[in-house]
């Protein structure tokens, strides 16, 4: 007389750690955050985004970039201030 297991005795899957390999690289880092903060990222690169674990990447790419985008306004600023005088 074998049955089934109920509910309440089958064993819980476990949620499959992320590997190296599910782990998006530079560039798909990259493109995310460009896509992002220009507010055309699709729904499934935020979902893959937000599924990757670590947002280190994500805040460290965003923050070289708004580094880079404010030394660049900075730059037209100045060129341009330059040029009028």
């Amino acid at each position: 007389m074998h049955s089934e297991p109920s509910e309440h005795q089958k064993p819980m899957s476990k949620k499959p750690e992320s590997s190296d390999a599910d782990k998006p690289g530079l560039w798909a880092v990259i493109i995310s955050v460009l896509a992002a903060m220009f507010g055309v990222q699709t729904e499934a690169n935020r979902k893959r985004d937000f599924s990757s674990g670590n947002p280190l990447p994500y805040i460290i790419v965003f923050v070289v970039f708004l580094v880079l985008f404010v030394l660049s306004i900075a730059g037209i600023v100045s060129l341009v201030i330059g040029l009028s005088s």
